[in-house]
C-alpha cells in the first residue's frame, strides 16, 4: 500500500501541472468565443438545420455537404470552412474540429453547440475555441453574421 502512495501522488501533480495552460488558455478571452442565442425552434429544428447538407444550404445560400456520422466530414460555405463531427448527441450537443481552408495546414479549432429546451423554443450555448491568434473578433462576428442571424432569417420563413 505505501509504495502506491507516492505514485499516486506523482500523477496528481503531474495531472496538475499539465492542466493548468489548459485552463488557462480557454479562459482567455481573446482565443475563446462564448455566445448564447435564442431560437423560436425546437431542439430538433435548430440541431437539424446545423447537420443537414440541404438546409445548410439553404440557410446559408451557399453550397454545404455533411456527413452526419461521428468522425464524419463536413464542407460549409461552398468549401470555405471544413471539418469533422467529433461528438453528436442528437438535438442536444454538436461539437465539431473546425477550420478555415486558408488557416495554417493542420490548424483546427473546436467548436461546441450546446442546444437546451427554453419554453418552446431552444436556448443555444456556443463555444469556439483554439483558432489562430488575432481572428476572435472575425470569427465573432461571422459567426453572428453567417450563422444565428441567416438561421433566424430562415426559421421565421419556414
Amino acid at each position: 500500500m505505501s509504495k502506491a502512495m507516492p505514485q499516486s501522488y506523482i500523477l496528481i501533480a503531474i495531472l496538475g501541472v499539465n492542466a493548468l495552460p489548459i485552463l488557462s488558455a480557454q479562459s482567455d478571452k481573446s482565443i475563446t468565443i462564448h455566445q448564447e442565442i435564442e431560437f423560436n425552434v425546437s431542439p430538433k429544428q435548430l440541431y437539424e438545420a446545423l447537420l443537414d447538407s440541404k438546409q445548410s444550404t439553404e440557410f446559408s445560400g451557399r453550397p454545404a455537404e455533411t456527413n452526419r456520422e461521428v468522425g464524419g466530414a463536413f464542407s460549409l460555405f461552398k468549401g470555405h470552412i471544413v471539418g469533422r463531427n467529433l461528438e453528436l448527441v442528437p438535438n442536444q450537443r454538436i461539437v465539431q474540429a473546425w477550420r478555415v481552408v486558408t488557416w495554417p495546414e493542420g490548424a483546427y479549432s473546436i467548436v461546441r453547440f450546446e442546444l437546451k429546451p427554453q419554453g418552446s423554443g431552444t436556448h443555444l450555448v456556443f463555444d469556439h475555441i483554439g483558432f489562430p491568434e488575432g481572428l476572435h473578433e472575425h470569427l465573432a462576428a461571422g459567426w453572428e453574421e453567417n450563422y444565428w442571424s441567416l438561421l433566424k432569417k430562415y426559421f421565421s420563413s419556414h
